[in-house]
Parts: C-alpha cells; structure tokens; sequence
C-alpha cells in the first residue's frame, strides 16, 4: 500500500469520526433520544425530560467529555460494580503501554536507523533493536504485573466490601445418577446429608418448567412496559389503536391495558407455582452453611465416576442458562466436538475474504484478476480508495459477523450461565482474530502468490520476517476503520436509535424497555488484537503506534461515556 493510499484511508475515518461525533453531540439532546443515549438513567426511571424548542440542543458541543472523564473509579465501581472499572483500565494499561513503545522507538530505534556515517553501524544497529525488544518486553512484563496486583487487590475489597449473595453458598450439580423407585429429590438429599453432613444446608431440585419460565418472561417484560409508561411525560404515548400496527381502530389507555393484563399474568405464574408442575431433572441446586462448604464441596469430585455428580459454581439468578441442565455428559461431549469442527471450518471459510482483501491491497493484481477495470484503477483517486480504504472496510463487515456467530456457538456447549457463553465466546473471537486477521493477512499478503514456500517449511520464518513488515500499512488502515471509526459508531448507537425512530414513524407503540448488556465478547478482543499489532510493530513499524494510542484514549473516553448512560 502506497503512502498516498494510507493517507486516503486515514483522511476518510478521520471524516467518519467527526461526522459521528457531530451527530451523537446534537442527537443525544434531543429529549426523545433520552432512552438511546441515556438508558441506564432510564431504567431507574430518572428522565427528566423536556420537549420544549431550545436551539442550543442544535448546536454540537463537547460537554459530553467532561461529564464521561469527571466520575472517580470509585464512583464508577460503587455504581457500575467491577466489570466495567476492570474494562476501562484495560484502555489505561494498553496506551501506557503503547506511549513507552512510541518514545523508546522515538529516541531510540529511529535515531539509530538514520544514522549511517559509521561502517560498523550496521552490526551496532542489530544489537540495539534487540536490545530495545528485551527493555520493552521488561516494562510490558512489570506493567502486567503491577496491573494484576492492582486489580488483584480492587476485587478483594470489593468482593469483603459487598454483602453476601445466595449464590455463593451454592453450587449447581448435573448429572445426578437417578435409581428407580427414589426422586432426584431424595437422591441429592441423601447423598449430601451422608457425604457433606456438617456444611449440608437444602438443595432444589431444576424442573421443567418451560410453561412457567414464559410465563415470567412475559410478565417481566410488561412490567418493565408499565413503569416506563408511569414515568414517561407525554401523554400521548400512554395510548395507541387496537388495529394493524396501531394505525386503526379506537384507542386504548394503555396503562390500563398493561395493568389488567399484569394481574392476569401474575395470577397465571401463581396457579402453576402452586401445582408444582414440571418434571423433574437429574440436576439441582446444593446449598451449604458457609462459602467454605460450598468451595469443598466444588473442587472435590463427588463420586467415582467423573461423568456423573457435576459441580460447577452456581450462577446469579438472571444468569442462569436453562437449556443443558438436563443433557448427559455424552450430548455435552458431541456439541463440543461439534462446535469444534463448527469453528475450524469458519476459520477456513473467513480466507476466503482475507484473500479478496489482500487482492484489493495489491493493484497490479487486482488489474490482472479484473483486466476490463484497468482504466478505472489508474485513476489516482479510485487506487487510492481501493488499496487504501476498501480493504479494511471489507474486513471490518465480514468481522461483523463473527461474534454473534461466536455466541452461537457457544451457546451449545453445554454452559449453564451467560456468562460463561460470554466468556467463552471472547476467547474464541480473539483466537479468529489473531489467525485470521494478524497471521491470515500477512502470509496471504507475502506467499500468496509463492506456493511454493509452504513446500520448504524453513523458509516461513524468512517469509514472515518479509511479510510482518510489509502489512505495517495495511494495518494502520484497518485501526483506523475498525478502531476509530468503529468507536465513533459505537458512541452514536445507529442501530437502537434507527429503532426507536421507526418505532415512533410507525405507531408510537412503546416496546419493553431494557438496558443493553455490554459487549465484552466483541470489544475486548479487538483492543488485544491491537495491543498485539503495537508490541509487534513497535520497533517494526513505529507508526502504526500514534494511531494505536489515538484509538485507546478514544475508547477511554467513549466506553467511560456508555458504560455510565450519562445525562444529557
């Protein structure tokens, strides 16, 4: 990629960003985008809105930095909890990180490269970029273990400063071996009276409950409907019309609409509750006297056969996952292996658009794959976009797609909490990444076109030694289209605010309300990905590390933003 063709690249995203920044400056003021841009403050029912004309809410400023940047860490853990403080010092320990590698190669690696004038020069020049890759590596590695002690000792305070939850007395059990003649009831009780009789506290059994869990799916969603409803000031969204898409028919008041459903709802979840319908499961969940019994009781195997009597730690109530408390260890075992062969062949697939980009990367390939295209592509402005831009962007949509596959996947491992379907979709996005992204581009980018390489297995590190340095452009081309441009985005919030436009074009009907969950499986392997792209390119190809340590303050100040719902 030509120079001109990275300028074009960076010249666009710079353009996209502010437009994006513009556009979130004027929109969040707007009273009725209250619920897109300040949801949290929504769901505890703090909207203050108003909807008189004010020309100022016309005019773009950036107050909305000072309010993301004013909250102390400690504000933002007693309200947001540990997650979201651990997220954003992952920002702050990526650009210390990245600003050490852009002033060590500054005043170091730079200056020594443009000096020549010495005939032992060369072999001094060796020595001290490995040298500098040792320093570097030393200060990542106290970084790291400064970063772990501080977070080390933040979760111990938080984890003595909260007040104890159910859950951590409890472990949930699967694969409990049912005999004829005995519930599993009786089984679990039992079995842990005999072999946990001193910490033993109760147990309950899982049950099948579909009927019951919808019916509370139900009835939590209307509720939410309702007190947003009880807290909205505009009365005219507390009525709608009974016919097609709330165009026709007469109106209704839709509180109490609502109310009289809820109760009908609430009666419903009553009636099932108390007849105790469902069959039981060989699963459960085992309660003990203090968090050691519970702990005991997790880390020990429970029977001789490690297939059956299952323990893993029990999840929050609204984390619970209910669709594998039931599967055996062998169904378990094959939807492992399935997703398995599942992601090995998306990985494969993905090369596919890897190899297309880097086509796009490489003009004189692209004229010979498209030679009726020729004309066009020596058109400066077109090259410039197409080598430049185009690829990071085709990258970037086909990326898209991969955590909610991801999540897919993983949802039918047999994981009985989101977030461990979370968890573990994060790390299967960041493996993609790296293979796909970092190692995929650079040896389709170098041996595309050299076959033969692959046949000589001691020549790859000579390729990749070639071709690590030949992808530092391409690679500031796509920071700057999926990390700036992706953040700008992010911060706008096109997708719920589209919805809450054609919501209100269409019908004026209110949808249930619910905070949007972060993220983390799709956010927190891209800011790896590009902590990987600075350690490597450091002393490589410096100047992907300003764009890099742009894209980390960015995020800093951004995700303080989302993560708050800040007021308007």
């Amino acid at each position: 990629m030509i120079l001109s063709a990275l300028l074009t690249s960076v010249g666009i995203n710079l353009g996209l960003c502010f437009l994006f920044f513009t556009l979130y400056s004027i929109l969040r003021k707007q009273p009725n985008n209250f619920i897109v841009y300040a949801s949290r403050l929504v769901g505890k029912t703090k909207s203050e809105e108003t909807h008189d004309f004010n020309l100022e809410r016309l005019v773009p400023t950036p107050g909305w930095v000072k309010r993301a940047w004013e909250p102390s860490e400690e504000e933002l853990l007693s309200t947001l909890g540990l997650d979201a403080v651990v997220f954003i010092r992952i920002f702050i320990f990526r650009s210390g990180v990245i600003e050490f590698g852009q002033y060590s190669s500054l005043f170091l690696v730079v200056n020594i490269n443009l000096e020549t004038f010495l005939q032992f020069w060369d072999f001094l020049r060796l020595w001290v970029h490995f040298c500098a890759a040792y320093v570097f590596t030393g200060v990542v590695c106290y970084l790291l273990h400064y970063e772990y002690s501080y977070i080390s000792s933040k979760r111990v305070s938080y984890f003595y400063s909260s007040k104890p939850e159910p859950h951590q007395f409890t472990i949930a059990v699967r694969s409990i071996p049912v005999s004829s003649g005995s519930s599993v009831s009786e089984i679990v009780e039992n079995f842990f009276k005999e072999y946990h009789h001193s910490t033993y506290l109760s147990h309950s059994v899982v049950r099948r409950t579909n009927k019951i869990q919808e019916l509370i799916n139900e009835t939590d969603k209307l509720y939410r409907r309702l007190v947003f409803l009880k807290s909205s000031k505009d009365s005219q969204q507390t009525f709608k019309r009974e016919g097609f898409l709330g165009l026709f028919g007469r109106k209704v008041n839709l509180l109490d609409h609502f109310e009289k459903k809820l109760e009908h709802l609430q009666d419903n979840v009553r009636m099932e509750q108390s007849s105790l319908a469902g069959k039981e499961i060989p699963a459960a969940f085992v309660s003990f006297k203090s968090r050691l019994g519970a702990a005991i009781a997790l880390n020990i195997q429970q029977g001789t056969n490690p297939t059956e009597w299952v323990t893993e730690e029990a999840p929050k109530p609204q984390e619970v996952y209910w669709p594998f408390f039931s599967a055996s260890f062998m169904k378990r075992w094959i939807c492992n292996l399935v997703v398995v062969v599942a992601y090995i062949a998306l990985t494969i697939l993905f090369l596919i658009p890897v190899v297309i980009v880097q086509g796009l990367t490489h003009l004189e390939q692209l004229e010979t794959w498209l030679p009726f295209l020729k004309d066009l592509l020596r058109l400066t402005f077109v090259s410039q976009v197409i080598t430049g831009y185009l690829p990071s962007l085709i990258l970037q949509l086909f990326l898209s797609f991969v955590p909610p596959i991801m999540i897919l996947f993983t949802s039918i491992q047999g994981f009985i909490s989101f977030s461990q379907i979370e968890k573990s979709a994060c790390n299967k996005v960041w493996w993609f990444t790296v293979w796909n992204i970092f190692f995929a581009n650079v040896l389709s980018g170098t041996a595309l076109y050299q076959v033969s390489v692959f046949l000589e297995p001691k020549s790859i590190p000579k390729v990749l030694a070639q071709g690590v340095p030949g992808q530092a452009s391409f690679f500031i081309a796509y920071v700057v289209t999926s990390g700036w441009t992706s953040l700008s985005s992010e911060l706008l919030r096109l997708m719920p605010l589209l919805s809450s436009y054609c919501s209100w074009l269409c019908s004026k009907i209110i949808e249930e309300f619910e905070v949007p969950s972060f993220p983390y499986h799709s956010e927190i392997p891209r800011i790896l990905f590009f902590g990987l792209l600075g350690v490597t390119y450091f002393f490589l190809a410096p100047l992907i590390l300003p764009f890099l340590l742009v894209y980390y303050c960015m995020g800093y100040i951004i995700y303080r933003n989302q993560v708050t719902g800040m007021p308007f």
